[in-house]
């Protein structure tokens, strides 16, 4: 049963506020970016608006999660939304910033499913203290059951596909998928996509993705035992940059294709060093997300009709079209 939407509350952001933002863009060309943080500086702070927490798998120091923690701000400064943002790449300790924001009685909660179980018994604790909950990110085959409200996210499953129909285009025969986190659903659901399609033989390599230095030495050490391998597969934007050093390190003849994009990841396609990246665009699955929130409080609206999840990808970024998300990825909004 969905969680009836509290009453419209008055949000922060001033009419005034919103209408100088426009003005901005039209007139002064001025960044999105800049205009939300003006906003967030100018908006009443009386407590007015809704409170939402959003809790992340993501660990310190990773360049996604940057995007998306930007998105939601973004959404958060239009909206006039005190916005927290916790992450913790450990399932238990996720789990308990879940709940610290129940006790903290938060208007609203984004959360991602990496490992689906775990959020379990805090989603529950949520819904009974009648706090509406969104996914994002990880668990699109969970958040349903989980009971949550809607869903933004790119299905990993069909990326994962669209990349082993790739592989076959660039008539690839032997890849290697580079899991960098054992037991997400999301990165397994990506290669077993990948193993679906894909033609040639397909090989899990997984990694310690809390240690650079070790993801690159792993992965030169596989390349040079196996000289068949033609295309190595990894699973997030900077596994992909060490990738490429990896296959520098072995002397290999490797291709490397990679899920999600950053700045850095931009510019090696450009040069040619990355095949290609997949793009789930999470600066958008954070700022629906926070906004999905909104929305859903001040005007009772659920998107997908809480049925069907919101898709933000996937899309692929090649040599021939990166220029057009090069500058958004140097402002670091992709």
């Amino acid at each position: 049963m969905n969680i009836p939407p509290p009453q419209p509350t008055t949000v922060r952001l001033s009419r005034t506020v919103a209408l100088a933002s426009a003005a901005c863009l039209l007139v002064s060309g001025c960044s999105v970016l800049g205009a939300a943080d003006d906003a967030a500086d100018t908006a009443d702070t009386s407590g007015g608006g809704m409170k939402v927490a959003l809790v992340t798998h993501g660990g310190k120091g990773d360049a996604f999660w940057d995007l998306v923690r930007r998105g939601a701000e973004t959404a958060a400064a239009k909206d006039g939304i005190d916005l927290t943002y916790a992450g913790d790449s450990d399932p238990a300790a996720q789990a308990a910033l879940v709940r610290d924001a129940v006790r903290g009685k938060v208007d609203g909660i984004a959360v991602t499913l990496a490992k689906p179980a775990a959020m379990r018994g805090p989603i529950a604790q949520a819904k009974a203290a009648g706090i509406p909950v969104v996914g994002l990110n990880s668990g699109i085959d969970a958040w349903r059951p989980a009971g949550l409200l809607e869903y933004f996210g790119q299905n990993e499953s069909v990326a994962g596909r669209a990349v082993g129909d790739k592989l076959d285009e660039v008539k690839a025969k032997h890849a290697l998928c580079v899991v960098h986190e054992r037991g997400n659903v999301a990165l397994e659901a990506r290669c077993a996509g990948v193993r679906k399609t894909f033609r040639g033989d397909t090989d899990n390599l997984y990694v310690d993705g809390a240690d650079m230095n070790a993801v690159t030495a792993t992965i030169a050490s596989r390349l040079r035992q196996d000289s068949s391998i033609d295309e190595v597969v990894t699973l997030g934007a900077q596994y992909g940059l060490s990738a490429v050093k990896a296959v520098e390190q072995a002397g290999s003849r490797a291709e490397v294709a990679t899920f999600d994009l950053n700045k850095d990841l931009v510019k090696a396609v450009q040069d040619g060093d990355v095949q290609f990246a997949v793009d789930q665009q999470p600066y958008l699955q954070g700022y629906l997300a926070v906004d999905a929130l909104w929305l859903y409080r001040t005007n009772g609206n659920i998107s997908g009709g809480g049925t069907a999840p919101v898709l933000t990808g996937p899309a692929f970024v090649t040599r021939s079209n990166v220029s057009a998300v090069a500058r958004f990825a140097a402002a670091g909004t992709r």
